[in-house]
């Protein structure tokens, strides 16, 4: 199945960092690192392709965050919450793949109620949760065209050696102006 195209993905905006991950642990290791700069309030949009990584990144970012429950894509559900075991935000995962567009259909999702108190991750968010908030990070994984889809079964070798992601993060907003997203690359 093809990733539906994204107007919003066509828009110019400055150019964060790129990293190279070349394992899914590493996909999981980038995630925890990235909540060690994440705080209550903040939106993360996530895109890439299908399998690309997009659930491991946040299963990463649900460990560095400290919350409860397996960290599993949301598509059938839309969105879970995992509450803090921490006293730190609870982590909103939401999936926004088979929303057709705009935030008028997220409405129902409370997404706003959630934001100031959370950290919300959407991922297929482009063009449809911008309004959420203009402070916002944009992650973007883009995988080899051909390389094999990431998952629980994914082979360590045939990621590293087919499926190595290049992932560009973007603050966007005043939030995101003194963050060093370079930090990030090891």
């Amino acid at each position: 199945m093809e990733a539906p195209h994204s107007p919003a993905a066509d828009t110019a905006e400055p150019a964060g960092p790129m990293i190279t991950v070349d394992s899914p642990e590493r996909m999981r290791e980038l995630g925890r690192a990235l909540a060690a700069l994440l705080r209550p309030g903040d939106l993360v949009m996530l895109s890439g392709e299908l399998g690309a990584g997009k659930t491991t990144l946040t299963r990463g970012l649900g460990e560095g965050l400290g919350v409860r429950g397996a960290v599993t894509s949301p598509t059938f559900v839309i969105a879970r919450v995992h509450p803090s075991l921490v006293g730190g935000p609870a982590l909103v995962h939401v999936d926004a793949y088979r929303l057709g567009g705009g935030l008028d259909e997220m409405e129902d999702l409370d997404l706003d109620v959630s934001l100031p108190d959370s950290v919300v991750v959407v991922e297929w968010g482009d063009g449809k949760v911008e309004e959420l908030s203009e402070d916002r990070l944009r992650v973007v994984i883009h995988r080899a065209v051909g390389a094999p889809a990431a998952g629980p079964a994914a082979d360590p070798a045939v990621y590293t050696e087919h499926g190595r992601r290049t992932v560009s993060l973007t603050g966007l907003g005043s939030r995101w102006a003194g963050v060093d997203l370079g930090s990030l690359i090891r």
